[in-house]
């Protein structure tokens, strides 16, 4: 939730700039963009998300997907914040991959 990430974050700022983090987000109940909404405002710069959506978590065997590269370039333009994607080519990328045959 918004309010774990808060207070995460607020214990592991203190003794961690967030120039030296990157969060990794699951969008486990539709979330994960609130989340990094909250780690943004929070000063981090860093995320982690997956083409598609793809691959889940060697740690938590079931957990919902990742957060798709995608959504998240989306909900960024939206803010208005600069992230040096280009959209066109990251759905054309992630179209190929889901077409693969191994992914």
């Amino acid at each position: 939730t918004t309010e774990q990430v808060s207070t995460v974050l607020d214990g592991t700022l203190r003794s961690i700039p967030a120039n030296r983090l990157a969060l990794h987000m699951h969008d486990t109940y539709g979330k994960a963009v609130d989340n990094i909404d909250v780690a943004y405002d929070a000063g981090v710069r860093v995320f982690d998300a997956a083409a598609g959506g793809l691959g889940g978590c060697p740690f938590a065997p079931g957990a919902a997907g990742n957060l798709a590269t995608e959504q998240l370039i989306v909900h960024l333009d939206r803010r208005g914040i600069p992230h040096g994607v280009d959209i066109g080519l990251l759905r054309a990328a992630t179209s190929a991959l889901l077409a693969s045959p191994v992914h």
